[in-house]
Order: C-alpha cells, then sequence, then structure tokens
C-alpha cells in the first residue's frame, strides 16, 4: 500500500490541499487492498478489511476536526462582524453606501 500520512501541510500547500491528497491516498490503498483481496484467503480479507476501516475512521476523524475548525472560525468572525456592527454602525451604514454609489457608478457605465 503506497499511502502517504502527511499530518503537516507542505510551504505551499494549504490544510484542505492536505487533506484532499491524504483522502485521495486513502482512496489508492483501498483499491489496492480491494485488488489483493480478490487473490487472497479469509485471514488476507479480515486484515484488509481492519486496514480499510482504521483508514476510514482516520479519514472521518479528521474530516469531523476540520469541520470543527471551520465551524469554529465561522463563529468567531461573525461574533466580530456583530460586536463591529454593534460598536460602529455608522463606519458600517457609509461603508455600505460607498459600496452602492460604486456600484451604482459601475452599473451606469454600462
Amino acid at each position: 500500500m503506497s499511502t502517504e500520512s502527511n499530518t503537516i501541510p507542505s510551504g505551499g500547500e494549504s490544510r484542505k490541499d492536505a487533506f484532499v491528497k491524504e483522502l485521495k491516498g486513502v482512496a489508492v490503498g483501498a483499491d489496492e487492498l480491494i485488488t489483493d483481496v480478490a487473490q487472497t484467503t479469509a485471514e488476507g480479507y479480515a486484515a484488509a478489511r481492519s486496514t480499510v476501516q482504521d483508514a476510514a475512521g482516520e479519514v472521518r476523524s479528521r474530516y469531523d476536526d476540520a469541520r470543527r475548525r471551520a465551524l469554529h472560525q465561522a463563529r468567531c468572525a461573525t461574533e466580530a462582524t456583530q460586536t463591529y456592527m454593534r460598536d460602529k454602525p455608522w463606519h458600517v451604514l457609509a461603508g455600505a453606501a460607498v459600496l452602492g454609489f460604486l456600484a451604482g457608478v459601475f452599473i451606469n457605465r454600462r
């Protein structure tokens, strides 16, 4: 089986890319195991099944962790936005007015 289990993304690789790469590695490994299972005995099948289940459990766990982190970041961003809007409502209104004006200018240019 030739799966790579890099837990830390390399320099230019994002966490999402690393997760997708690892997920693809698990899928390739599972495919190789299924091919091997077709040629093995009952003990080999049990071992392959256990390996696939372990890999799937690890991927599921990483997915759940990534989902929890994303939800936490979204909640933090929402709270920060709400706090800013409560503290500086005129800044928000001025920003919306400027964006509306610019949108009107660009639409009228057509």
